[in-house]
């Protein structure tokens, strides 16, 4: 079976070039990408972007359970805080994944989801530099770096669209260290 990567996104906001810039970088390496959402059906991006979801959170996961994903990135957005922060579904996706020793990645303010799923304490992140996000980070013991991309393991976080390229580069030197053969 052919290994992939899944990224998560609100169904309404998710920020356009954290999905795009991303996914495009990673396909173009090889990848195959699912996109699954709180929801399936067609997402908004904030820009006007628009994705078809065919995946919920329930089909992710039970995908995951299978070994199915090397990584799983969380897009940010201003749907993020909304969609995802308190997510139940998509805490036990990433815990899932994060106990598979898979790469964790997440892109803007929903660095602040991997902290609310209990994967970031002690580690160092980086967010999109909200008060809402930084108090996250401070309540869940994240080491928050400021820097524009920060790799603590197999956790990659990025703090906004300006950085998803080199988020996406930062991904794919997680993958080709974790997964030599791949």
């Amino acid at each position: 079976m052919a290994k992939k990567i899944l990224m998560v996104i609100a169904p309404d906001q998710f920020r356009d070039e954290e999905l795009l810039v991303p996914r495009q970088l990673l396909t173009e390496a090889g990848w195959g990408v699912e996109t699954a959402s709180t929801q399936t059906g067609t997402a908004k991006g904030m820009l006007g972007a628009t994705e078809v979801v065919n995946f919920d959170l329930a089909y992710a996961l039970a995908e995951a359970q299978k070994q199915a994903y090397e990584a799983v990135i969380v897009v940010g957005g201003m749907g993020s805080p909304e969609y995802l922060w308190e997510n139940a579904d998509v805490h036990q996706l990433l815990q899932t994944l994060n106990q598979q020793n898979r790469i964790i990645a997440a892109i803007c303010l929903s660095g602040a989801v991997l902290a609310k799923a209990g994967l970031l304490g002690g580690k160092q992140a980086t967010v999109w530099e909200s008060p809402d996000a930084l108090n996250v980070f401070k309540s869940h013991q994240v080491t928050y770096t400021g820097q524009p991309v920060t790799v603590d393991g197999r956790f990659v976080t990025a703090n906004g669209p300006e950085a998803a390229a080199d988020f996406a580069q930062a991904i794919l030197t997680q993958l080709k260290a974790l997964t030599p053969s791949v």
